[in-house]
C-alpha cells in the first residue's frame, strides 16, 4: 500500500465538482464547488476544502483520480476514470448488490447495467437534449418560482397527471407558463414534469432490460418526487444512497486505490 494511503477522487461534472478523500475505502472528507467557468480552478478549491477538513494536506496524498465531463480538464489529477467504470465503483461500494444504476447530471443522464462483482457491463445514455437532466428540473423550478427541492415535494400532493408535451428544455419553460396561466396548480404541473422525466429515464432501462435493485445517483436523486414517479414508472425501488452526488466522485477514489494496491502487487 502507498506510504500514506491517502486518495482523492474529483467528479469534474458541468455544473459542480465534488471531491471525495479516502483511506483504505473510508471517507475521511467531501466538499463541492460551482464549476462555473474553470473546471481545475473548481477542482483546486474544493480539493483544498476537503484536505483542510480532513487535517490533511497535498503531500499526504498518494493519488489523485479525476472523472466526469471535464476530467481531462483537470491536469494536476494523476490518472483519469471513465464516469461508467467511476459509477459502478462508488455504488458497490456503498450498496453491493444493487444490480443497475441511474446517475443523472446536470447535461445528461445514464443507466447502467452491472455484473454479479458490481462492475459495469453494458449502458444506455441519455442524449436527447436535456430532457432527462437536472437542468431540465431547474429549468421548470424556475419558471415555477420555486426551488428543486420544493418541486419535488410538491409533486407529491398532485390531484391529477397532466402530461408534458415539451421534451426540450428550450420548451419546456414555455409550456410550464402556459399550464400556470391556465390556473393549473403547481403540484400538478411539478408532477407533470416529474413524471415527463421519469418516462424518458426509464426508456434507458428498458433498452438495457429492467433489474430489480436499481440505485439512484447524482444531485437530482435528492428529489423526493422524482425518485417516486421513476418507482412508478419502472415498477421497481429506487435506492438513493446517502450524499447520492459525491458517488461518482467516491469511485474515482476507490479507483486509485485499487490502481496503487495492483502497482504495489506487482512491483
Amino acid at each position: 500500500m502507498s506510504k500514506t494511503g491517502i486518495f482523492v477522487g474529483i467528479d469534474g461534472g458541468s455544473q459542480t465538482t465534488k471531491v471525495v478523500v479516502t483511506a483504505g475505502g473510508k471517507v475521511l472528507a467531501k466538499k463541492f464547488a460551482y464549476t462555473d467557468f474553470d473546471a481545475k480552478d473548481a477542482a483546486s478549491a474544493a480539493l483544498s476544502e476537503a484536505l483542510a477538513e480532513a487535517g490533511l494536506g497535498m503531500d499526504d496524498v498518494a493519488a489523485i483520480a479525476a472523472t466526469g465531463t471535464n476530467r481531462q480538464l483537470i491536469d494536476f489529477a494523476n490518472s483519469y476514470v471513465n464516469e461508467i467504470v467511476a459509477d459502478a465503483a462508488g455504488v458497490h461500494h456503498v450498496l453491493p448488490g444493487m444490480s443497475m444504476i441511474l446517475d443523472m447530471g446536470a447535461e445528461g443522464s445514464r443507466a447502467i447495467d452491472l455484473d454479479e462483482n458490481g462492475a459495469a457491463k453494458t449502458y444506455e445514455i441519455n442524449d436527447r437534449c436535456a430532457s432527462g437532466a437536472g437542468t431540465f428540473i431547474e429549468t421548470c423550478a424556475r419558471a415555477l418560482e420555486i426551488t428543486p427541492a420544493d418541486m419535488g415535494e410538491l409533486s407529491l400532493h398532485y390531484t391529477k397527471d397532466i402530461p408534458m408535451k415539451a421534451q426540450c428544455v428550450v420548451f419546456v419553460e414555455s409550456e410550464v407558463i402556459s399550464l400556470i396561466h391556465q390556473k393549473e396548480s403547481k403540484e400538478n404541473i411539478a408532477r407533470g414534469v416529474l413524471m415527463g422525466i421519469s418516462t424518458r429515464l426509464g426508456s434507458m432501462f428498458r433498452r438495457l432490460g429492467i433489474r430489480e435493485g436499481i440505485a439512484f445517483v447524482g444531485w437530482p436523486a435528492n428529489n423526493v418526487g422524482l425518485v417516486k414517479c421513476l418507482e412508478e414508472d419502472l415498477g421497481q425501488k429506487i435506492t438513493v444512497p446517502e450524499d447520492p452526488e459525491y458517488i461518482c466522485a467516491l469511485g474515482a477514489a476507490l479507483c486509485a486505490e485499487k490502481a496503487a494496491k495492483k502497482k504495489e502487487a506487482e512491483a
